[in-house]
């Protein structure tokens, strides 16, 4: 049987399933769309700097500009929501395109472009004049879309989708490119491989990835303000979450999401006055002992981690 079969059948196919019926059994309804938002989002950080080494520091840019676009064809032209959220996907696209110059940058550079970035999209989007398209800083109010289920729904489609492509890139030819321009560009390009095309692609893919999650947040939540969906908590989360299990893997953000995110859950509620102190050794004790994430304890003892 293929790799990337296996992957589909032993990984991704049991988290959809696992997230599809939890809301039958588990209550908060809210936490189980979060934690597959931030599945969502790892992965796309894991997209863009798992396999090419890019770290977008303004990620949450095209999560906003996803959700903002999802609105603005709700409010605007009265757009059915499942068209609303694809249109928030190429929303993120057109943002991801506007910005490719980006990627002449590297390192801190580029994560500090990124973020100014994103920065601008906010300040744009919130500006006052702007009222009639995008409500400016008043806030957003889409009554009429408004259902927890089919947004849930949604939100799973869009996860089980992102971890399909993923799947791809660790079993293709094409993802295995992209590491090689991650490692070492200029060799890369010497053997052949396009650097600048597989970058743009893997770019794009990011921005499709959270333009869509931005789309499936609007959706549910149904009102919200430029700060709430611009906030920088999304790309912090992400980044935090894919660094911690693991990036270039398939179950390294998927760990990440599901011990962080149950962890900050679980400290924010029961214990918050220890939270931040808790939160920040785990952070510390990553970097220090082991900065390729959870996985590598597994790949140290030999075993292949997909």
């Amino acid at each position: 049987m293929p790799s990337s079969l296996k992957h589909l059948l032993f990984m991704v196919v049991p988290l959809v399933v696992i997230f599809a019926v939890l809301p039958g059994v588990y209550q908060n309804h809210l936490l189980l769309f979060n934690f597959v938002i931030f599945l969502i989002l790892a992965q796309g950080v894991n997209i863009i700097y798992g396999f090419t080494g890019y770290l977008p520091f303004g990620y949450v840019g095209f999560f906003g500009a996803g959700a903002y676009g999802f609105a603005i064809m709700v409010m605007q032209y009265q757009t059915p929501a499942v068209l609303a959220v694809i249109v928030a996907g190429l929303v993120g696209v057109a943002l991801g395109l506007l910005l490719t110059p980006l990627l002449r940058l590297s390192g801190a550079y580029f994560a500090i472009a990124n973020l100014a970035a994103s920065l601008a999209v906010l300040h744009f989007v919130a500006n006052p004049a702007l009222e009639s398209v995008t409500r400016g800083p008043y806030g957003v109010a889409l009554s009429g879309t408004f259902d927890p289920n089919m947004a849930y729904a949604a939100a799973v489609v869009v996860m089980a989708l992102t971890l399909v492509f993923v799947v791809f890139l660790k079993n293709s030819r094409f993802g295995l490119a992209l590491q090689a321009v991650r490692e070492d560009s200029v060799s890369a390009s010497m053997a052949g491989v396009d650097v600048v095309r597989m970058r743009v692609i893997a770019w794009l893919a990011s921005a499709l990835v959270a333009g869509l999650a931005g789309g499936v947040y609007a959706w549910y939540v149904s009102v919200f303000y430029p700060d709430n969906v611009f906030s920088g908590d999304f790309s912090i989360f992400a980044i935090v979450f894919a660094l911690f299990g693991g990036v270039a893997t398939i179950t390294g953000p998927i760990i990440g999401v599901i011990m962080l995110y149950g962890i900050y859950n679980l400290i924010g509620f029961t214990a918050p006055q220890y939270f931040q102190l808790i939160y920040g050794l785990l952070i510390m004790g990553l970097v220090l002992f082991l900065p390729a994430g959870l996985v590598s304890l597994a790949t140290r003892r030999g075993w292949h981690v997909p």
